[in-house]
């Protein structure tokens, strides 16, 4: 027998023996809205809808930063035109970058929004959805003691998600950086991704892969690890059980946790993503590492973590809304949200005595490291 997820809002409870074992009572067959059939836990559908929360998330977070991003790219790649945030955004919404190719204006700061919509959708669907995947997959080898080792099922689950998800990414990632710190290159994705590949060839739109996994890995580790074990401190703290708070005070949660994650990401990543926009404005022959070594010779140490702020403010916000907007969905969906708290032996008891005076519980057989709103077979995950 395989579970189910209801596609509305539902309230179950969960109700552990002295194992850990948790069981929870269900009322209702869960259904699709495509096709009106239930919605296999752990199936090709329900990785599917994970694919597309994840799509949502990071396509539309990085989109909305594109000015952000515009400028911090221009930082590192432009340091004698663009001095800090504020100046850059004054210098190209006032025209004064206008010698530079850069338009006034909305669509001035909006440069590059094309490749950065497109690409992290694309990455967001592999991040997201691999990462539930690997996620249940690697936990199987455990057995009972996923949760003691759920460190370690978060890192390799986020680090094989994000090694996949780069792949898409990585040739929009090219584009965008090259438009937006030489804009006069081309004026979008449309005719930026042909004009790149007629003039370098579709073996250069890799030719930033290896520093982009070195900074995408290491924070989409830390993206799901902190994310994970910040929001199980949250849950801890609570008065109330997460199956008891409130769809906004879930959402709080789930936010507070994926910006305080977002914080730490981007202090981690930054000296690679200065590298990724100076290789790929860079025009010389030769490989990653020979690039790299030129970079470095110029720039030194310092001049990797120019931008610093910036990015931490802009990776905070966009982690913590690519965190809240992945929640409402699956919740708008009646999947588990993400996050959940370690369990509780006071609370386990209780709920087991109850139980066994007033309730009739039917035991699951499917499990997954994180599971939120309704809780798997293991304590690892919704823990509430």
């Amino acid at each position: 027998r395989h579970l189910h997820y209801p596609l509305r809002r539902q309230r179950q409870m969960c109700i552990r023996d002295r194992y850990g074992a948790c069981y929870f009572r269900q009322t209702n067959i869960p259904m699709s809205v495509a096709n009106n059939k239930p919605v296999k836990l752990y199936s090709a559908e329900y990785y599917a809808y994970c694919g597309i929360g994840g799509l949502l998330s990071c396509g539309l977070t990085h989109t909305a930063v594109t000015p952000l991003d515009l400028v911090k790219c221009n930082i590192q790649a432009n340091p004698q035109h663009f001095k800090n945030t504020v100046q850059g955004m004054k210098y190209i919404w006032s025209g004064q970058a206008a010698p530079l190719g850069f338009k006034s204006g909305l669509a001035g700061i909006l440069k590059g929004w094309g490749p950065t919509f497109v690409g992290y959708s694309i990455q967001g669907v592999g991040k997201f959805g691999f990462y539930e995947l690997f996620k249940h997959e690697f936990s199987k080898p455990f057995g009972d003691n996923a949760y003691k080792y759920r460190d370690l099922i978060y890192i390799a689950a986020s680090a094989s998600a994000e090694f996949i998800a780069d792949l898409g990414l990585c040739p929009f990632e090219a584009v965008k950086v090259r438009i937006q710190t030489t804009p006069t290159f081309a004026s979008g994705l449309l005719d930026g991704l042909p004009k790149f590949i007629a003039k370098e060839g579709f073996g250069n739109l890799y030719a930033s892969i290896g520093p982009l996994w070195a900074r995408q890995v290491p924070y989409t580790i830390i993206k799901f690890l902190a994310f994970e074990r910040i929001a199980e401190l949250i849950y801890g703290l609570l008065p109330k059980p997460k199956s008891q708070l409130s769809g906004a005070e879930n959402m709080g949660v789930i936010f507070t946790s994926g910006y305080a994650a977002g914080v730490l990401c981007g202090a981690v990543s930054h000296p690679a993503d200065t590298l990724v926009s100076k290789i790929n404005k860079l025009k010389m022959e030769g490989g990653i590492v020979k690039k790299t070594q030129v970079i470095y010779g110029e720039i030194g140490f310092m001049g990797l973590w120019k931008g610093f702020w910036p990015r931490v403010f802009m990776i905070g916000t966009l982690t913590g809304l690519q965190w809240f907007i992945y929640g409402a969905f699956k919740a708008a969906c009646g999947l588990p949200t993400p996050g959940g708290a370690a369990p509780s032996a006071k609370k386990e008891d209780a709920q087991v005595k109850h139980s066994e005076t007033s309730r009739t519980v039917h035991p699951p057989t499917s499990f997954s490291p994180s599971s939120p709103s309704i809780p798997p077979s293991h304590p690892v995950g919704d823990r509430k």
